[in-house]
């Protein structure tokens, strides 16, 4: 495969990004953690087309296109580990042409910093996890997260009626979302627990399915044998990273990242060039992009970038070529890396 490094943009502690379409155009967005700093989406040939979302936000991870809402999301903002007592908000955003994006704050929920929003039967769900609940300091973890559930409204200028389904959750930190669409993995100092979106009985679930701190999460069925494996950041901005694979019903690991980290941050289960596999990034030390695939019956690394540090990415699937959008932390860079095949000239 043939990756090239397009850097779209210079923006301090570069934090988050997500993929939104506004106008039926893919945008790639980035945010940053830094109080008072801006969001940016990026679109067109090469996405160098620059849209301003907000010019003065902040501690933004998460950024949700809202279902079946022609461009409109929600996001994280204020998300501060070091401020106390909490601004932590979720914010509407809607993009018009004539007016660009118009910001509306629908609640305020002390260290919120991610989520995800669910359709089921024809209701959209909002399900968000708390880091803690509150802090004296940064370094203070004596009162643990929660992760709150709540039924979307139609009108969105009625307030969401939070509902707790799990608590006691200290650094809940990672997510991911189930490759089957049915809830998200939930990652914490008690363990990784599985959140299951309701059914007709209107339930949620909450079920642990491994029982150590962990401090990040993705999913994907890496060696295609039908069960999906799961790479872990061990613990909380840990120095360890692994793929645990269910082997006679208990979770085992089967790899580890072979060079040296610290503070590692984010991860994904994706397909790159239709070959599934594990995308991640790490702050600190060597701060590398990396890509772990299963090749001829063995776990292959691959440096994909050093020195950027991401703390957060995705992964798009276009015709010709796949996309990993990087918020690269340590280098101050929103970037994006175009996977092409070798023989492909797109």
């Amino acid at each position: 495969m043939k990756i090239e490094k397009i850097r779209l943009d210079e923006l301090f502690r570069c934090y988050s990004t997500a993929a939104i379409t506004l106008d039926d155009e893919l945008h790639l967005f980035f945010a940053s953690e830094e109080k008072d700093y801006p969001c940016f989406a990026y679109s067109g040939k090469d996405f160098q087309t620059k849209k301003v979302v907000w010019e003065k936000g902040g501690g933004t991870m998460s950024m949700i296109p809202i279902p079946h809402r022609k461009n409109q999301f929600l996001a994280v903002n204020g998300f501060y580990l070091k401020e106390s007592p909490s601004g932590a908000h979720l914010t509407w955003v809607t993009y018009e042409k004539t007016k660009g994006f118009i910001l509306k704050d629908l609640l305020f929920l002390p260290y919120l910093h991610r989520f995800d929003l669910y359709e089921v039967n024809g209701k959209t769900y909002f399900v968000g996890a708390t880091i803690a609940t509150t802090k004296k300091d940064k370094e203070d973890w004596s009162d643990p997260g929660k992760i709150y559930v709540a039924q979307l409204p139609e009108d969105l200028n009625e307030p969401l009626k939070l509902e707790v389904i799990a608590e006691g959750l200290t650094r809940n930190h990672g997510y991911a979302r189930s490759p089957q669409n049915d809830g998200g993995y939930f990652t914490c100092d008690q363990g990784i627990f599985k959140v299951t979106v309701p059914t007709l009985n209107g339930k949620w679930s909450v079920e642990k399915i491994m029982d150590k701190a962990i401090g990040e999460i993705a999913l994907i069925d890496i060696d295609n044998d039908g069960q999906e494996e799961l790479m872990t950041i061990e613990p909380f901005h840990g120095n360890e990273i692994k793929i645990y694979k269910k082997i006679k019903g208990i979770y085992q690991e089967v790899y580890h990242y072979p060079y040296v980290i610290d503070f590692a941050h984010t991860l994904v289960g994706t397909q790159i060039r239709g070959v599934n596999s594990f995308v991640g990034g790490i702050r600190r030390e060597a701060s590398d992009l990396f890509m772990v695939q299963f090749i001829n019956g063995h776990y292959e690394t691959t440096l994909i970038d050093k020195g950027v540090g991401p703390a957060n990415l995705n992964v798009v699937h276009l015709k010709d070529v796949d996309l990993i959008h990087s918020s690269n932390h340590t280098q101050n860079e929103a970037a994006v890396y175009v996977i092409r095949d070798e023989e492909s000239h797109a």
